[in-house]
């Protein structure tokens, strides 16, 4: 029997993250050889990470904090406006816009049907009980199934910003919530998208293109 050797495990196990193909994960691979001590400390951050970071109960991004996150935290930030993002890594993105001062919920991915991924699948739930909780003012818990919990009482959302991908995945998973959101008494907006600043228009293809015209503004 063909026993895989331990370089190519390496190799084939780096292969397997995101956006890494056959010759990044190589040349990974030889660097983590060629620095000996490169591996102890990544090893240790995989430990470290594993052992301290986790949910926040609010939002659903990661946080290595005992309960929430620093977003969560920031007692600055406006309770009435939260913005849905798909990943915890497009909180960052929308941070280094610099405009947003709000609150976030991570859906942790889209619905996509070819994927098998559901809105079962995904936090929303979380977020209409977030959504429910302010109409109702009481006192709740955001992870009822968890050791930590966060019991506060509720702010009132009057304004859910869907930042989602403009792909099809975005797209229903921002038709769903809209509808599932529609008797809720919050203001549902989407972030514009169309053509990037400083692009040239004979590049931007026609679904951007699109889009952009679609969210024209007055001047």
């Amino acid at each position: 029997m063909f026993k895989i050797g331990a370089l190519e495990k390496l190799i084939h196990e780096l292969n397997r993250l995101p956006g890494v193909g056959p010759k990044t994960a190589q040349r990974l691979a030889y660097h983590i050889l060629r620095t000996p001590d490169f591996s102890d400390r990544l090893q240790s951050a995989l430990q470290q990470v594993q052992e301290s970071v986790h949910p926040c109960v609010q939002c659903f991004s990661y946080t290595d904090e005992a309960d929430l996150c620093r977003f969560c935290k920031d007692t600055s930030r406006r309770d009435d406006l939260v913005c849905v993002v798909e990943e915890p890594a497009d909180i960052l993105r929308v941070e280094s816009s610099g405009v947003f001062r709000g609150r976030y919920h991570v859906l942790h991915g889209a619905i996509s049907p070819l994927d098998n991924v559901g809105p079962e699948n995904l936090r929303i739930r979380e977020l209409i009980e977030r959504v429910d909780a302010g109409l109702q003012q009481r006192s709740v818990s955001y992870l009822p199934h968890s050791d930590n919990e966060v019991a506060k009482t509720a702010p009132k959302i009057n304004e859910i910003i869907l930042a989602l991908d403009p792909d099809l995945e975005g797209d229903t998973t921002v038709l769903y919530l809209a509808k599932t959101l529609v008797d809720k008494e919050v203001k549902i907006t989407r972030s514009a998208s169309g053509v990037p600043i400083g692009s040239d228009i004979d590049y931007v293809d026609d679904r951007t293109l699109g889009r952009a015209l679609e969210n024209r503004v007055e001047l």
